[in-house]
């Protein structure tokens, strides 16, 4: 058996490696997959390397993905239809039926439908609606069981006979069996463990009011908003809006329950208002002390700045909790204008980051109160 590292160091090298190390067979193949994507970059010649030519023998997008398919593990493919997508900017992944029907459902590939459906005929657009139901269908899975634990109830500290792994209570049962404690083996022997009770939430009617900038960068932002508007929808004691917003506002609460359905009608590109969707949202208060409004953008405002944190003191001085939450990317890292993010946390607002899952525990904690 032979070393694969050169022939591995040959397809990370690329063409310039060929002398020391020419591939053939599969290896030849991958490494043409890998030229026809990765030989789009911009300073190749810079650096030595031939670009293919476009004559007949040039892949298409749909061999290429057939090639990919065949000769790449799971994982790689994955990253490489990304790369297509979103760094080479290669739409015919997203647009063309033939090409369309062969690529793996994915965030990556989600986020490029959403970006050009526009382009798509009618044909196109129903194969990439059962794309984004087959991704939003993993992504509310997986935000669902942290809904449901958010809201099954608060521990408390009234010990309980009832033994269940999550009521364990740690720091009592070590009290409680320090006695049984063996010096030579540095352990605590367990002979009474502690458990506490969990007592199903007791809320008043709250609102809250989701509203997510629409701008083309904001797109992971967008998917997450769909998929956590959803998922608290049918929460006791809470009713959700969900508002998108460029320069207009747009109300989507009556598709929440089809998070599909919604980002279907989501519009993503155009400018950003975010005090006119901050005034709308304050427009759809009932009750001020029982109400989060959670503004979730860049904070890159093109309106009126001034308004803004006029009208986001006033929903604080009110009693309304305010929530401005950074864009997140598809790793979860914050993107925002951090100068108005602090003169907004200077209003009263809460500033910062939160994943799906911690506005959920966020918005548990107020209804529980």
């Amino acid at each position: 058996m032979t070393d694969p590292s050169p022939q591995r160091w040959r397809l990370i090298l690329g063409e310039p490696a060929e002398p020391a190390c020419p591939l053939g067979g599969v290896d030849a193949r991958r490494d043409t997959a890998l030229r026809w994507l990765y030989g789009r970059e911009e300073d190749l010649e810079s650096r030595g390397v031939r670009r293919g030519g476009s004559g007949e023998s040039e892949l298409t997008t749909v061999d290429w993905l057939d090639e990919v398919h065949r000769l790449f593990p799971k994982e790689t493919i994955e990253r490489l239809e990304r790369d297509a997508v979103e760094r080479y900017q290669i739409h015919e992944i997203v647009t063309d039926p033939d090409v369309l029907g062969r690529v793996e459902p994915n965030p990556a590939l989600l986020r490029a439908v959403l970006r050009t459906k526009h382009l798509m005929n009618p044909d196109v657009l129903a194969m990439a609606r059962k794309i984004i139901a087959s991704v939003v269908r993993e992504l509310v899975d997986r935000l669902a069981l942290e809904v449901r634990r958010s809201f099954s109830g608060t521990r408390q500290r009234r010990r309980s006979n009832f033994r269940q792994a999550r009521n364990f209570d740690f720091r009592a049962t070590i009290k409680a069996n320090l006695a049984h404690y063996q010096p030579e083996q540095r352990r605590v022997r367990i002979t009474e463990p502690r458990f506490v009770s969990r007592t199903r939430r007791q809320v008043d009617q709250w609102q809250l009011m989701l509203l997510v900038d629409q701008s083309g960068s904001m797109v992971d932002s967008v998917i997450h908003s769909a998929v956590t508007a959803s998922c608290l929808w049918s929460v006791p004691g809470l009713r959700t809006h969900l508002v998108a917003f460029d320069t207009a506002v747009v109300d989507l609460t009556s598709d929440v329950t089809d998070p599909v359905e919604l980002l279907m009608k989501v519009q993503l590109g155009g400018g950003t208002d975010i005090a006119k969707a901050v005034r709308y949202g304050a427009g759809l208060i009932d009750n001020p002390r029982r109400s989060i409004v959670a503004v979730i953008s860049d904070f890159y405002e093109g309106g009126d700045e001034h308004q803004l944190v006029r009208t986001v003191r006033e929903l604080v001085e009110q009693g309304t909790q305010v929530l401005c939450l950074a864009a997140l990317d598809g790793e979860a890292n914050p993107n925002y204008d951090r100068d108005l993010g602090q003169r907004l946390a200077d209003t009263g607002a809460s500033v910062g980051a939160m994943t799906p899952g911690e506005l959920a525990q966020f918005v548990a904690e107020r209804l529980g109160r």
